[in-house]
């Protein structure tokens, strides 16, 4: 029995294994990997089968409770596996089933070797770099069988820390023998071999009774698990990603793996077409030079051949010109790579990912490991239907697309998503199998369940319009009624400001996708009178945080009570005059609380401000409870929150005091008069509330200031006079003529 002890995803030990099992030529090639799984063996050879890929086993009724198994083109099993069946050998796991592996509790699963035995193989040969010795003693080997070597030295290793082993491992492997007794018997001695990590080779060779590996595997706990082949990627083989057994730089081994010759040259040529790619001048000369200093490098640290540590460096200095900002983007796409596998439509798969792949391949809407951003109008068929598969994803929680802020356009026909496929999203369609067998069912069955078990009408709402969003109208009838009875019981002003803004989106989101939102309309009015009722009663008796918090609701319920009165307008739905009621009430709400003494000093600011905007007060009525908001009598900090109240937020409110210098003035008047003792305590809110003006707008509030206008402004308005300033008036008529291209006297 030969027996072949490799490391994982290493293209050296992939290299050796074809060449070992060439001169061997075995009957039977037994495989570190979970032995329920020989029936999926036939599948690595199908014609759309590309690595990189992952053997998934997951407990069939609790999906979650999930394992993988990642195979590179360049890992020393999928070598294994691809020989023997291009050669007509048998291909077997032999490891522990994943039956009995997903059996054990989360608290009693196996737990890492704490010895590294690469660290001290490489401390021994006086390395401070594992990556770099096993790149030197194998990786950079051309020819030769490693496989004795190796092993002598793993036996050492564990002979020097045989206690600090992992307890499982001694299950693990005496199961493999057991697998191994088997072949011998039924192929002999010559006709098997054994590819495996190399930290099991020992084991494996020791001479131990069958019946104390049976002993050993007696009594294992065992699950009913189901496995299939899923699409892995480099990035998920990195250790960045998170898998236990990943290795650093998996685009680098691939490329050492896929060109044996000539591999530093080939790889500054890949670097060089990335950096041009990326508009970065990068020439011939680059290369040749970036080639020579690799191995120059390699030469005075003593390596047989320039490895991954000197390429690096060599790129930095050549083709990166000494930035890592560049280099960052070749680690990024190169060393670690986007590269990722594919999965025939044979392999084993719940109903729920056979629809998805329907959903994909009909949308033209490819899984790809790069993650990529992507606009979708929502007017066409084919880019609404990727928005509700993509939504409908998300409320089943498999995070494919993640939404944008979408650029340059503010309506509602437009999304931007960012895209990321993910390995571990089958485990997420596993779960979530049990919804329902196509994306549309498992998503309405998902709704209608949350809908059910949701706790507050913040939830609610946010479901509602996930429902519009995915198109879910199935769903939408047990939403809307548990979104009537939360709103029936709930009698918190602040939870029913925080769920309206949700509910009049989803109107928009229902408009664009023509989608019927009659009771949902009625829902949002009937919140939105019930607020105008209880919010000037809930804005008082707040502290600083509470009034902050609800005057950021007043905002958000007045661009909701103005999209849903421009709603009702149009549509026509609800009753005769509903929208002008509502409007006209909640406009009898903001003066309510810019006037009455009670409320919040940041509410009362913040009402008057959006009645300023709105029209519905005068510049001089805006004055007049500035000057009353800033009077002598006012305590400073509420003075203070005022301001905060009437200008801050980003509302534009640095724009209004350099236009109005009536208003600038008042400000002016009571900061200068406020004593010194109470500056000191006001100076925090007010630099917080000036440093959101952009810059622009604090310099030209500083020129106001400084010339003095702000004192004066009694006798001269700029922003809302009631008569035109001719003489100011005329000395912008030049400039305008030259911008409309007109001549003096030309009309």
């Amino acid at each position: 029995m030969k027996l072949l002890g490799v490391r994982h995803h290493g293209p050296g030990s992939a290299r050796a294994v074809t060449r070992a099992l060439a001169e061997a030529r075995p009957r039977v090639v037994l495989i570190e990997g979970p032995a329920d799984a020989d029936a999926l063996v036939p599948l690595v050879a199908h014609p759309r089968m590309r690595a990189p890929v992952a053997l998934l086993a997951h407990v069939v009724d609790e999906p979650g409770r999930s394992a993988f198994w990642p195979f590179a083109e360049f890992s020393p099993e999928w070598a294994a596996l691809t020989w023997a069946l291009a050669h007509g050998a048998e291909a077997r796991f032999i490891d522990l089933p994943a039956a009995h592996t997903l059996a054990s509790p989360p608290e009693t699963a196996p737990t890492a070797v704490r010895v590294d035995p690469l660290r001290a193989l490489a401390g021994a040969a006086g390395y401070d770099d594992p990556e770099r010795w096993w790149e030197d003693v194998v990786e950079h080997r051309g020819t030769g069988d490693p496989f004795a070597a190796v092993e002598e030295a793993m036996g050492a290793v564990r002979a020097a820390h045989d206690d600090q082993e992992d307890p499982r491992d001694a299950v693990r492997e005496a199961h493999m023998r057991l697998h191994a007794r088997a072949a011998v018997k039924e192929f002999g001695e010559d006709g098997v071999a054994v590819v495996c990590g190399a930290w099991h080779v020992p084991a494996l060779r020791r001479r131990t009774t069958l019946a104390a590996d049976r002993a050993l595997l007696k009594g294992l706990p065992k699950a009913r698990a189901e496995l299939t082949w899923v699409p892995w990627t480099y990035r998920r083989l990195a250790r960045a990603g998170g898998y236990g057994a990943g290795i650093e730089s998996p685009g680098w081994y691939g490329h050492l793996f896929s060109a044996p010759d000539r591999p530093v040259e080939r790889w500054m040529t890949k670097v060089a077409r990335l950096l041009r790619d990326e508009d970065r001048i990068v020439s011939p000369a680059h290369v040749i030079e970036a080639v020579r200093l690799a191995d120059t490098l390699a030469a005075l640290r003593g390596r047989p051949l320039a490895g991954l540590g000197e390429a690096t460096d060599a790129v930095r200095a050549v083709l990166c010109e000494g930035s890592d900002v560049p280099l960052a983007l070749v680690w990024d796409r190169l060393v670690v790579g986007d590269v990722m596998g594919e999965v025939p439509d044979e392999a084993p798969a719940v109903p729920l990912r056979r629809d998805l792949e329907r959903e994909q391949r009909r949308l033209r809407l490819r899984p790809e490991a790069a993650e990529r951003e992507t606009d979708l109008d929502l007017r066409g068929d084919t880019d609404a239907a990727r928005s509700r598969l993509l939504h409908r994803l998300r409320l089943l929680g498999v995070d494919w697309g993640t939404p944008l802020e979408t650029r340059g356009a503010t309506g509602t026909f437009r999304e931007t998503w960012r895209l990321r496929w993910e390995p571990e999203l089958a485990v997420r369609i596993a779960e979530a199998g049990g919804w329902g067998t196509t994306v549309q069912a498992a998503a309405t069955a998902k709704a209608r369940a949350d809908a059910a078990a949701a706790r507050t009408l913040a939830e609610v709402t946010a479901l509602a319009e996930h429902c519009l969003l995915a198109g879910l109208s199935d769903a939408l009838p047990a939403v809307m009624r548990a979104l009537a009875d939360r709103a029936a019981l709930d009698t918190d002003v602040g939870h029913l400001a925080q769920a309206l803004p949700a509910l009049v989106r989803a109107l928009r989101y229902g408009d664009v996708r023509g989608t019927d939102t009659g009771a949902l309309a009625e829902v949002a009015a009937g919140l939105a009178l019930r607020i105008c009722v209880g919010l000037p009663a809930a804005c008082t008796g707040l502290d600083t945080d509470a009034a902050g918090e609800l005057r950021d609701h007043v905002d958000a319920v007045h661009g909701a009570v103005a999209l849903l009165v421009e709603g009702t307008g149009k549509e026509g739905t609800g009753k005769e005059g509903t929208g002008g009621d509502l409007g006209a009430r909640w406009r009898g709400v903001l003066r309510t609380l810019a006037e009455r003494d009670s409320v919040a000093a940041v509410i009362r600011g913040r009402a008057a401000r959006l009645l300023l905007d709105g029209g519905d007060a005068g510049p001089e009525e805006a004055a007049r409870w500035m000057g009353l908001a800033l009077s002598p009598g006012t305590a400073p900090r509420q003075a203070a929150d005022w301001v905060e109240g009437f200008v801050g937020g980003g509302a534009g409110g640095g724009l209004l005091l350099v236009h109005d210098e009536r208003l600038l003035a008042i400000v002016d008047t009571w900061l200068t008069g406020v004593s010194e003792e109470a500056f000191v305590d006001v100076l925090p809110l007010l630099r917080r509330t000036f440093a959101a003006f952009d810059a622009g707008v604090r310099r030209a509030l500083g020129e106001v200031v400084r010339r003095g206008s702000a004192a004066g402004a009694g006798t001269r308005v700029t922003g809302f006079a009631e008569e035109l300033d001719a003489v100011r008036a005329e000395a912008v008529v030049p400039v305008v003529r030259l911008l409309l291209g007109t001549r003096e006297g030309a009309g």
